[in-house]
């Protein structure tokens, strides 16, 4: 008996693990599981299983038969004798294979393989596509805008689609259909159908350190580290660097000369302010540079609890919290502390009340220890 003939499969199959890097195993076992269900399908079947000869291609199709002493159904029944002539051990209540060719097979078999090889080759390619951008997390893409309508942003990153979604989109910028935009690669997800799905940030203080990272060479190199950013999309960046090169002027060199340097990011932006400060491991010093452009009088630290109490003049206080206390959160979000800003007038008010409570829960004692003694 002849099983269904499919020479160029196996060579088509090769070709394609040299090309594409697609197991041959892998897309024949597929091939098989595929197979089955056609053949169930076509030919109202259920006990049977179909197998692709790996060297010549010949798909056999095989009939699973339970052993039986007295035969109830000849469809899925067989006798201890046949069977014996399948396999010498059969025994009763074993399955035994019995080979069989139906009609038509050849050509449902065919459509069958080529549509699996498609099917793989794509999720394949998916897959490829998906480690390939996975690997990409992190880096700066540019791509064109395909759909802008106020909700979330597609773009055309070549190969994959983009999508920008509300929250990560600048609220002060708007997007145009075939405007060319960058963006920080956030995460790479699968989409409905299983296609990768690159999603892209604008807002993400990180997409400020990757585009430092791309204009500064001394950032790229090493030579200057960027140790924390913290951001308003659209408004203002604080961005805190620091060399451990004593001959090294990291702010210098990142605004550049003229500003020549931070200006290209604040341009790639739309103009959203930014602010380099040096950072210092001493945090009265690094507090200081954080809350620019105020000026500070005096900063008390409070190790354990994280927290600073800042001292400014009168007329540094709404500089120093900043326009709906922007300055102040940024500060805050930059070195992780707490800070509390007071104006020197305010500073001095407070003493002046800590030290008139001091003054009553002293005469209060005092009262006290006087009616005790009566």
């Amino acid at each position: 008996m002849e099983a269904i003939d499919n020479k160029g499969l196996i060579l088509a199959l090769d070709e394609l693990e040299k090309e594409k890097g697609i197991k041959k195993e892998y897309l024949l076992e597929a091939i098989d599981t595929a197979l089955i269900t056609a053949y169930k399908k076509n030919f109202e079947a259920e006990n049977v299983d179909v197998h692709i000869d790996r060297k010549t291609g010949a798909t056999h199709v095989y009939s699973v038969k339970e052993v039986k002493e007295k035969i109830e159904d000849e469809n899925t029944d067989i006798s201890i004798k046949d069977a014996k002539k399948i396999n010498p051990d059969a025994k009763e209540g074993d399955t035994v294979e019995v080979e069989i060719i139906p009609k038509e097979f050849g050509r449902i078999a065919a459509q069958t393989a080529k549509q699996v090889i498609v099917q793989k080759l794509r999720e394949a390619e998916r897959d490829i596509l998906f480690s390939e951008f996975n690997d990409r997390k992190g880096e700066i893409v540019s791509g064109l805008i395909q759909k802008a309508d106020g909700n979330a942003v597609i773009m055309d990153l070549g190969k994959l689609e983009g999508v920008m979604p509300l929250k990560e989109q600048i609220p002060t910028e708007s997007y145009h259909v075939n405007d060319k935009i960058k963006g920080y690669v956030l995460d790479v997800e699968r989409g409905a159908k299983g296609a990768p799905q690159v999603i892209v940030s604008r807002s993400n203080p990180d997409f400020v350190r990757k585009l430092l990272e791309f204009e500064i060479p001394e950032i790229y190199e090493g030579v200057i580290e960027i140790k924390s950013v913290s951001r308003d999309p659209g408004n203002r960046s604080k961005v805190a660097v620091y060399s451990p090169d004593p001959n090294i002027d990291p702010v210098g060199s990142c605004v550049g000369q003229k500003g020549v340097r931070i200006q290209n990011i604040i341009n790639e932006l739309n103009g959203e302010k930014i602010d380099v400060i040096e950072w210092d491991e001493d945090p009265s010093v690094y507090i200081v540079s954080a809350l620019l452009p105020a000026k500070i009088l005096a900063v008390d630290i409070k190790e354990e609890e994280k927290f600073a109490q800042v001292i400014v003049p009168d007329d540094q206080l709404s500089l120093a919290i900043g326009k709906a206390g922007q300055n102040v959160r940024l500060a805050v979000k930059l070195t992780g502390w707490k800070i509390d800003i007071k104006s020197e007038t305010q500073f001095r008010e407070m003493l002046e009340n800590a030290s008139k409570e001091e003054q009553e829960e002293a005469i209060d004692d005092t009262g006290n220890k006087e009616e005790t003694e009566e």
